[in-house]
């Protein structure tokens, strides 16, 4: 079980993210992370292993500027705690980032289908679905497209909410039994 929260809006997104984590640290004290959208459309990922307080302190001591951005708090099912497996995780390319609570039980076939060329980071089951997306978005499918398209493959129980580095407007997201 984790915790997931996005927003976008007028006010610093990092204040209204590490208060949504709060309300719901009670889905995930393994780990905790943000990423938020900044000047020049630039994706700021902060993560810490440990309980949200841990995030808390290195988000004021570096804030992260930006009115749109997603949050997670994590319950370790694929990959021990650690900061590489702590939510949000990023695209290779660095313009897709995305959060996921839930279990995909065919993200080894997706990987070896679609995805055998592509360095993982983490031992995560969420990062094959970023890169994913990534990857039908290299094959020329606009966004919207290629998150529906990697969500079409997805077996398992999700809720997933994801950036666009290239558009600073929307929070893509989808459920499925999460």
């Amino acid at each position: 079980m984790c915790g997931i929260v996005g927003y976008i809006g007028f006010n610093q997104a990092s204040d209204f993210l590490l208060d949504g984590m709060a309300k719901l640290e009670y889905r995930g004290y393994d780990s905790a992370g943000i990423a938020v959208i900044g000047p020049e459309n630039v994706i700021k990922i902060q993560k810490k292993v440990g309980r949200l307080a841990n995030l808390e302190a290195i988000v004021k001591a570096d804030p992260n500027e930006g009115t749109i951005g997603i949050g997670h708090t994590r319950w370790a099912t694929h990959g021990v705690p650690s900061t590489v497996n702590s939510h949000p995780h990023q695209s290779n390319n660095g313009r897709f980032t995305l959060v996921h609570n839930g279990v995909i039980e065919n993200y080894e076939e997706l990987k070896s289908e679609y995805l055998s060329d592509v360095t993982f980071k983490s031992e995560t089951d969420t990062e094959v679905i970023v890169q994913l997306v990534e990857y039908f978005s290299n094959k020329g499918l606009e966004t919207e497209d290629a998150f529906t398209k990697a969500v079409s493959l997805l077996d398992g129980s999700y809720a997933l909410g994801m950036l666009d580095s290239e558009d600073e407007d929307t929070i893509y997201v989808a459920k499925n039994k999460s």
